[in-house]
């Protein structure tokens, strides 16, 4: 079998969980590819796969054909821009960059790479990939969507650059619905900021917003302090003929990967289901829980690394997620922000975060 060397830089909650899905498709029942892993992090946490101190020392002695960027929010441009002249494959978690970083420094780090994508892992689930094109084949034409978006990760022990990392699922997913392949134009945000995390009192928790897509309405609320995980987004499309259609998915209900789509029309007074697809009771393969849609995202991007091979689902490439982290930043630059929320004013005990549906 040939070989696809991996590099992952960060091996934390996220670089450990690409770790997973890395190892779930290596052989010849999965991928048909020998997967050899690597990574690079401030220090040496895991005993098993070769560790670089440096970004620059394994891309010289390694040479990976994928690196897969999954350290911290804030370090993504650090990373980014130390693969200057690198010509592989880059995967990287959202958000690109923050709000303080630069994004033509990054840009033009990456200008050798083969290819790239970011990690919007919605994308791939399965309820995305039948709403989106339920809604190119039928030329619907979106009039009005919401979306919610929000997890509770109060107390949060990782740095984080703040609920820019979770909007930016339903910013690409509302996006995808446009038949032109327009952009949404901001109109109004107002966000909380909070000391939710270990970052401080000044990181946004919560944001709300209403944009433009084309001639429709998009209005969004997501949060990193909902109590409990909300994820949906609800549509309503305007035919061929002129009627309207409604579409609504729930994500991730009542565990990851749990997702449920339904679209339809009203006819004679009555509800004409027009698709569904639900995959909250399909089994998952033992030690893929959590992972279903990160290994789609994975296999996509071995594939590519390996022989070029195009994505099942279309990556957010370079020119599109910088698009969307400058959409990210002008929401953050705009918002009208509150006065900070006070969870912790006598200071917080970290804990360890082993929830991990709490962390999804």
């Amino acid at each position: 079998m040939d070989t696809v060397k991996v590099l992952i830089a960060g091996m934390g909650y996220a670089g450990t969980r690409f770790r997973s899905a890395l190892r779930s498709l290596a052989g010849p029942r999965e991928l048909g590819l020998d997967i050899e892993i690597a990574y690079h992090a401030r220090h040496r946490t895991v005993e098993d796969i070769p560790y670089f101190p440096t970004v620059e020392g394994a891309l010289r002695e390694f040479e990976p054909d994928l690196v897969i960027v999954a350290v911290t929010d804030s370090a993504h441009a650090e990373i980014l821009t130390r693969l200057k002249g690198y010509r592989g494959f880059v995967l990287a978690e959202k958000p690109l960059t923050s709000a303080h970083d630069d994004l033509d420094a990054v840009t033009s780090a990456l200008s050798d790479v083969s290819g790239f994508a970011m990690d919007l892992v919605g994308r791939y689930s399965e309820a995305s990939v039948a709403l989106r094109d339920h809604v190119h084949r039928h030329r619907l034409t979106l009039v009005r969507a919401h979306a919610t978006w929000g997890k509770n990760r109060i107390n949060d022990h990782r740095p984080t650059v703040g609920v820019a990392s979770e909007v930016v699922h339903s910013l690409d997913l509302v996006q995808g619905l446009d038949l032109d392949g327009r952009q949404l134009r901001l109109r109004d945000a107002v966000a909380v900021c909070s000391d939710y995390s270990v970052s401080g009192p000044d990181v946004l928790d919560s944001v709300a917003l209403t944009a433009q897509l084309g001639d429709a309405v998009v209005s969004v609320y997501s949060s990193f302090v909902n109590v409990t995980r909300q994820r949906t987004i609800d549509c309503v499309f305007r035919d061929r003929e002129g009627g309207l259609v409604y579409a609504t998915v729930e994500y991730s209900n009542p565990t990851w990967d749990a997702d449920h789509l339904r679209i339809w029309r009203e006819a004679d007074g009555r509800e004409e289901l027009l698709c569904e697809v639900d995959t909250r009771h399909d089994p998952v393969p033992e030690g893929h829980s959590t992972i279903v849609s990160l290994r789609r995202v994975v296999t996509d991007a071995v594939r590519f690394a390996h022989n070029r091979q195009q994505p099942a689902v279309p990556f957010a490439g370079l020119e599109e997620s910088v698009r969307l982290q400058r959409l990210l930043n002008e929401i953050e630059r705009k918002a009208a922000v509150t006065e900070p929320a006070r969870y912790f004013p006598n200071g917080r005990q970290i804990i360890a975060e082993t929830d991990l549906e709490r962390l999804g």
